[in-house]
């Protein structure tokens, strides 16, 4: 049984994601009137949820304390300080120190010994709030595109890009013996539950990274010709997205998983440039993993 303590700090942690995803206006509204000192120090709250996990599990400890609280501050000033020295927001070191620490934190598994086993996404989820606060509040990145108000549009776009690639996953996956198919009718309520949950809780997070953050700062970063900037942005962002699975389903470098995801990367990432938004490219994202999680793993 979930404790109280645990079930609080789970909506605290869901509190920044909701709010940045369906209340965008009013959350950059709200931001923009605190002041300076106030705006920078307001991530130190995500250190509550761990002292409320630690407290009940009796894992407490300070240095886990004093991280939780230091780190989300760290990474709003450095994206304040972009702010403040890339006004055009072409893209700026510490935009792409701040992704490598989260990126690898979270990849790496740096901070999880922090939690009890079974509660670990605790850290995911932590660290994916301060970013949205620091590139959202702070930074106030354009172009991300952190909508859940999902429109038709989103899913004709998202789809598009499914049956672009899965014959190509098909075909590659099973010849390399990374997919095994699996003819077997789950349920509509399995099909959905899996759905739903992959959306909200991997692609809609790894979307926001990945499109919404890293592929939106290399479009602007890379090239002074638009179009080749854009191609550009688009095959880094879906190597690393590739690479960011190497660790996944084996002790060693996963080859396949990181081949397999580099490609599905590109199709993420087409999906989230057609018109810039985080739930057109999660719909092509959570599709693709309810489709191998339920008839191909």
């Amino acid at each position: 049984m979930v404790s109280p303590a645990i079930a609080i700090a789970a909506l605290l942690t869901l509190v920044p994601l909701a709010v940045a995803g369906f209340f965008a206006e009013a959350f950059g509204a709200w931001t923009s009137r605190l002041p300076l000192w106030i705006g920078l120090c307001c991530p130190c709250l995500l250190c509550v949820p761990y002292v409320l996990v630690a407290w009940s599990s009796a894992t407490f400890a300070w240095g886990w304390l004093a991280l939780y609280a230091c780190l989300p501050v760290a990474v709003g000033v450095l994206l304040w300080w972009a702010q403040r020295v890339d006004v055009e927001q072409r893209g700026n070191w510490r935009d792409f120190l701040v992704l490598a620490v989260l990126g690898l934190a979270v990849d790496l598994r740096w901070f999880e010994r922090a939690w009890p086993a079974h509660l670990s996404i605790f850290n995911k989820v932590i660290l994916l709030d301060a970013g949205i606060y620091a590139f959202g509040a702070l930074r106030r990145l354009d172009g991300v595109g952190f909508d859940l108000r999902l429109r038709p549009r989103d899913a004709g776009i998202g789809l598009r890009e499914v049956a672009f690639y899965t014959p190509i996953a098909l075909a590659l996956g099973l010849w390399l013996g990374f997919l095994h198919l699996h003819v077997a009718w789950p349920g509509v309520a399995r099909i959905a539950g899996a759905w739903v949950f992959t959306f909200f809780f991997i692609a809609v997070p790894e979307e926001l990274f990945f499109r919404g953050w890293m592929q939106n700062l290399l479009e602007r970063r890379i090239g002074k010709e638009r179009r080749m900037g854009r191609m550009a942005a688009l095959l880094l962002t879906a190597a690393l997205f590739g690479l960011a699975h190497f660790n996944k389903r084996a002790v060693h470098f996963n080859w396949r998983y990181v081949l397999l995801a580099a490609i599905a990367g590109i199709f993420y990432g087409r999906a989230w440039r057609s018109d810039r938004r985080v739930g057109a490219s999660a719909i092509t994202h959570a599709t693709v993993d309810a489709i191998w999680s339920l008839w191909l793993r």
